[in-house]
């Protein structure tokens, strides 16, 4: 789950204006699905994620939203959307387009990506509250949250392990995203999920810079967790994350792939 406004890998819906617009062949269009419980395996968040690659280009759409339990600590739903290009078999971001309603306040964050590394960000309404600065100097050489993670999975999938340091801006936080590898391990069915294999499990930890509250009472997104990739579940050059344990503004979420679509593969975890 990429976002959870700011890291998990964000992951997103059924209806995508950007693909609409952009045609492509299905077997381009990979899409997955979450469900995620927290305390005493109660459900509290579903979320989605879509990511269309070709030779030059790659879009990827993210969502999620709290739901039960979830939904009484914090009533968050969020759609974002990057669009990007490939450099040497590299992805580099040209947008990145975010919307989060927290409990009933919405706010829109924007970046483009110019040719020559430095973002162009906005935050509409600004925060009404203090938050910490950004330093223009901090900028160069970011990406957005939902090309972080595509980066990562694609080092997995190419055997290169979880490794990795991504500088991310979205618009208004700066923060950079630390991946390291946590070793293979074989997981069985958990929660409803029919999956038994191998994966390669990354830790990921948050290091905030700026454009974060000053109050720590108004933590964001997610600040560190863990993901289990499956290298095998579908062709190309793409790990999946099959299982996911976040620790975000409602506490410790368990998420759990419910289905994977695309690439000849049509798979259902969850009922």
């Amino acid at each position: 789950m990429r976002s959870l406004s700011l890291t998990l890998p964000a992951l997103a819906g059924a209806t995508f204006l950007a693909l609409a617009a952009r045609p492509a062949v299905a077997d381009d269009v990979v899409s997955m699905e979450f469900q995620g419980f927290g305390p005493a395996g109660l459900h509290v968040l579903t979320t989605h994620t879509v990511i269309e690659e070709t030779p030059a280009a790659y879009i990827i759409q993210g969502d999620f939203e709290t739901a039960g339990l979830g939904a009484v600590f914090a009533n968050v739903a969020n759609r974002s959307l990057a669009e990007g290009r490939e450099v040497a078999d590299t992805p580099k971001p040209v947008m990145f387009d975010s919307e989060t309603d927290r409990n009933g306040a919405v706010q829109h964050l924007s970046v483009k990506f110019k040719p020559d590394g430095v973002p162009d960000g906005s935050v509409s309404p600004p925060p009404k509250e203090p938050v910490t600065p950004v330093n223009y100097n901090q900028l160069p050489g970011t990406v957005d949250n939902l090309t972080a993670y595509l980066m990562l999975e694609r080092q997995v999938a190419r055997g290169g392990g979880c490794g990795l340091r991504v500088p991310v801006f979205d618009g208004r936080h700066r923060y950079d995203l630390q991946f390291s590898d946590g070793g293979r391990h074989i997981l069985s069915p958990a929660e409803g999920q029919n999956f038994t294999g191998d994966t390669q499990v990354c830790r990921m930890v948050r290091t905030a810079i700026g454009g974060f509250y000053v109050d720590k009472n108004h933590e964001e997104g997610a600040s560190s967790g863990t993901i289990w990739y499956a290298t095998q579940l579908m062709p190309g050059d793409l790990a999946v994350p099959v299982r996911m344990e976040m620790e975000t503004e409602i506490g410790n979420v368990a998420l759990f792939l419910a289905k994977l679509r695309g690439r000849g593969v049509d798979l259902k975890l969850m009922d």
